[in-house]
């Protein structure tokens, strides 16, 4: 088949799916306007896709529409919005795109952030109720601190790799309490591959909104590798071998940790150990596990990037948080913090919550599928539509965050109606929305909090000397997480400097 054969019956498949939806007698909702067939394929970046989306919400409303090559995307940019369509009719709008590309032909059908909703993903929300629920996640404490103490100690022996310190205890931490393995160095092989894999989703497979053409047009997928414009099977092939082997590497280490009698009590080993297991469960349990550790991983860097930042820019809020930290554990400090400290220690639970607000982990969130055909506010909402809430948006209104773009962890201190409150606190977006909100909100809680607090309680942040002011530059087109800057950490003190080694 030729190429123009190809286009033809593309722009023949197009204008039949406008036909189709012609007899709607709602409006859609508005939007930038299309180009004929293409619709609004210029309007997508890949890079920083929450920026033009949020200046169509100031120009179009709270829901925004486009579509391309006649497949819908709806931007939803506001809490009250995001809502009533995510939360209260979740049961239309919790599915997920079957996406060719990344599902199919790069291999993340089964992933959680893949997986359509139905009995496969209602199971695996289970599993990970289990494994990450507000109840279980206290039972990880001691892991966390051990895992914090261990980090720290990393930083003041290696002071200008602070990212690979950040990488090597978020990924350590989540591949111990999901597999039971330890990690003992920054290119531990089972790091090295599910962080690889992530990546490649990230920046890859998902990049510019996630959509290929193989996606609107599933026959593609059957074009011969060497035909002219099907590259993007050649690539998928090689990415597909890199996701399947970043699922299965961990996993049967465990297995055969399992079977030897060396597991450690882990989210893994503790239910391959259960009589009962069917090999359903067991294939839930891999795909499961590679989902809790990917998503907690990747919020838990980008929380801890933007806080650097924030310490850089706003060398105030860091000595407040020190001082208040002094008057709780001692001056100098007098001992490390625990989670037990938390309720004393109001400011830097405001920082934590300012660095949710200000660095937004992932501003798009990842889109839901329309499962019907929908009309709200007057508005027709297509069937098979992908629906984002922009979460930057959201994060960014003046109206419930005065000057939105200063790091101010003032205001969640300040005393508002249950409701205000409720309304202001940045979980209620970051972890997404409805049936499709990401499960390891608890275990990032917890552990970024403690890493945070450790942090500002035994360094000092500040820029190396000569350095100008960083410019955060966002190369990720799913998580904004900032490409490496540079900044100085160096211990508070020798009282720190004692705490931290004789923790050992």
């Amino acid at each position: 088949m030729s190429l123009p054969v190809v286009l033809a019956l593309l722009s023949l498949l197009t204008a039949s799916i406008f036909y189709l939806k012609s007899s709607r007698t709602s409006p859609l909702p508005p939007g930038p306007k299309p180009w004929p067939v293409l619709g609004n394929i210029k309007d997508l970046t890949a890079k920083e896709f929450w920026l033009p989306a949020t200046q169509w919400a100031k120009q179009y409303g709270d829901i925004v529409y486009l579509h391309v090559f006649g497949q819908g995307l709806v931007f939803l940019n506001s809490f009250d919005v995001a809502n009533e369509l995510m939360e209260k009719r979740g049961a239309i709008y919790s599915d997920r795109a079957p996406l060719v590309m990344a599902g199919e032909l790069c291999g993340a059908g089964h992933m959680v952030a893949f997986t359509r909703y139905g009995p496969a993903s209602r199971r695996q929300r289970r599993l990970m109720a289990l494994g990450l629920s507000r109840a279980t996640v206290p039972s990880y404490h001691p892991l966390i601190t051990a895992s914090t103490r261990k980090f720290l100690r990393t930083l003041f022996a290696e002071p200008g790799n602070h990212l690979g310190a950040v990488r090597r205890y978020a990924g350590g931490l989540n591949l111990n309490v999901v597999y039971g393995l330890e990690v003992t160095r920054t290119d531990d092989p089972y790091l090295m591959k599910v962080e690889g894999a992530t990546d490649l989703l990230a920046n890859e497979v998902t990049a510019g909104g996630g959509l290929w053409l193989v996606d609107i047009f599933p026959f593609l997928k059957h074009l011969p590798d060497w035909f002219p414009g099907a590259g993007f099977k050649r690539k998928a092939a090689v990415w597909k071998k890199d996701i399947v082997d970043s699922v299965d590497y961990p996993y049967d280490a465990v297995k055969a940790n399992v079977r030897a009698g060396t597991a450690v009590p882990s989210f893994c080993s503790t239910l391959l150990q259960q009589p009962s297991l069917t090999e359903l469960d067991e294939f839930d349990v891999k795909w499961t596990a590679n989902s809790m550790y990917a998503a907690s991983m990747d919020t838990t860097i980008t929380l801890t990037q933007h806080f650097l930042l924030a310490m850089l820019a706003y060398p105030q809020h860091l000595a407040r948080a020190q001082a208040e930290l002094d008057a709780v554990l001692g001056p100098g400090p007098g001992r490390l913090p625990r989670f037990e400290d938390r309720p004393a220690l109001p400011f830097i639970d405001a920082i934590f919550a300012e660095c949710m607000r200000w660095g937004v982990p992932v501003p798009l969130g990842l889109p839901h599928r329309l499962m019907e055909d929908d009309v709200f506010q007057g508005k027709f909402i297509p069937k098979g539509s992908l629906v984002f809430a922009n979460i930057w948006a959201m994060l960014r209104d003046p109206a419930v965050y005065p000057d939105p773009e200063r790091f101010d962890p003032e205001r969640f201190l300040t005393k508002v109606d249950d409701a205000t409150a409720r309304r202001r606190d940045p979980r209620a977006y970051v972890f997404g929305f409805g049936r499709r909100r990401c499960p390891g909100v608890h275990l990032v809680e917890s552990s970024v909090w403690l890493m945070l607090a450790s942090m500002l309680a035994t360094l000092d942040i500040r820029k190396p000397a000569g350095a100008p002011d960083p410019v955060p530059v966002f190369d990720n087109t799913v998580f904004r997480n900032p490409d490496p800057f540079p900044v100085e950490l160096v211990p508070r003190s020798e009282q720190a400097r004692r705490l931290v080694e004789e923790d050992a």
